[in-house]
């Protein structure tokens, strides 16, 4: 029987986790914010709810800051064992991910006043449904989260594919513009790397996925073959950058 050091550990634990997961879906729900106004800001030439986009990112930053710190100190005081530690360090791992979903937000956001300088390419029409399926997997991955549910999870990681076929088709329709209209080369690009960041969104949403499998299953989830896409083959160094 345990005694009751151990029962006040494990409700100091409980109390912990418990705070973290409502501080998660806090950096999630603003995260999927955070996508659906860059978006509508890009639709709408919306300057200024780009420009809010980008303002409340240091909200998320500072809600990724918050869980770092109760992550060390609840593995510092309670010092969680198996499938705690392992929640636990889930936990942790998914608010960095879903942190870097608000940066694609805010990089998107961005762009809004240098596309909305000029006319509307083509290929833009086709970026609200690629970013609403993209939505879509943040906001699944983190309810499977929620619920601890490894099912939703491996259906999060097999419609990522959705978000890729969006991608190519965007990427494919831009290039062929850019050949067509070279004028428009400047704002095509432009086109190009607000698809590439939501196809990373979308392969985040994929790895909380996965740290959710992982801390339900306690094994890794299986891989899934996405084969060959000639849009990956874009240079594009400035995608992963936070200060883009």
């Amino acid at each position: 029987m345990p005694n009751s050091g151990t029962k006040h550990t494990v409700k100091a634990f409980d109390t912990d986790i418990n705070e973290l997961r409502g501080m998660v879906a806090e950096i999630g729900g603003r995260s999927e914010q955070a996508i659906a106004k860059a978006m509508r800001a890009l639709q709408k030439s919306d300057l200024e709810l780009a420009a809010e986009v980008v303002r409340e990112d240091k909200l998320i930053d500072d809600l990724e800051r918050r869980i770092d710190e109760l992550t060390f100190q609840t593995i510092a005081l309670r010092a969680p064992m198996a499938d705690d530690l392992r929640e636990l360090i889930a936990t942790f791992k998914i608010s960095g991910v879903v942190e870097r979903i608000g940066d694609y937000a805010k990089n998107i956001a961005k762009r809004v006043p240098v596309l909305s300088q000029g006319k509307k390419l083509g290929p833009v029409s086709l970026l609200p449904s690629m970013s609403q399926v993209a939505s879509e997997l943040v906001h699944d991955s983190l309810e499977a989260f929620a619920r601890r549910d490894a099912v939703l999870a491996e259906d999060v990681s097999d419609r990522d594919q959705v978000v890729d076929d969006f991608y190519t088709s965007i990427f494919r329709a831009t290039i062929t513009h850019m050949i067509e209209n070279p004028k428009d080369i400047g704002q095509a690009a432009h086109v190009l790397f607000i698809a590439k960041n939501l196809e990373r969104i979308g392969d985040h949403a994929t790895n909380v996925a996965e740290m959710v499998y992982f801390a339900a299953k306690g094994e890794q989830m299986p891989e899934r073959d996405k084969g060959e896409n000639p849009a990956d083959y874009i240079a594009d160094s400035n995608i992963d950058n936070k200060d883009t």
